[in-house]
């Protein structure tokens, strides 16, 4: 089981280093590799039997971390009309 959801996290590294063009797809990319990381950190707490509240913590920081991605889509696609990464440059204010 555990090899099958590392298997799952590798692919979701790919996808997230070959996207480079959609910021929509990184987000779900990343959205992705934290629900992996949240099944691999269940599977860890419950093999050893610690306490569960861990995951809650975890699951608050993956969704402040996916709305903040949401947030900067959204700033992004009002300010440059699409979600295009090549659009964005850092350097052009």
């Amino acid at each position: 089981m555990t090899l099958i959801i590392f298997l799952l996290f590798m692919s979701g590294v790919f996808v997230f280093c070959s996207s480079r063009s959609h910021l929509l797809i990184t987000l779900f990319s990343l959205e992705y590799l934290m629900l992996m990381l949240f099944f691999l950190f269940l599977i860890f707490l419950m093999n050893f039997n610690y306490e569960l509240y861990y995951i809650l913590i975890f699951l608050v920081f993956s969704v402040c971390e996916g709305s903040l991605g949401l947030s900067v889509l959204v700033n992004m696609i009002r300010s440059h009309g699409n979600d295009l990464l090549s659009s964005l440059s850092i350097l052009s204010w």
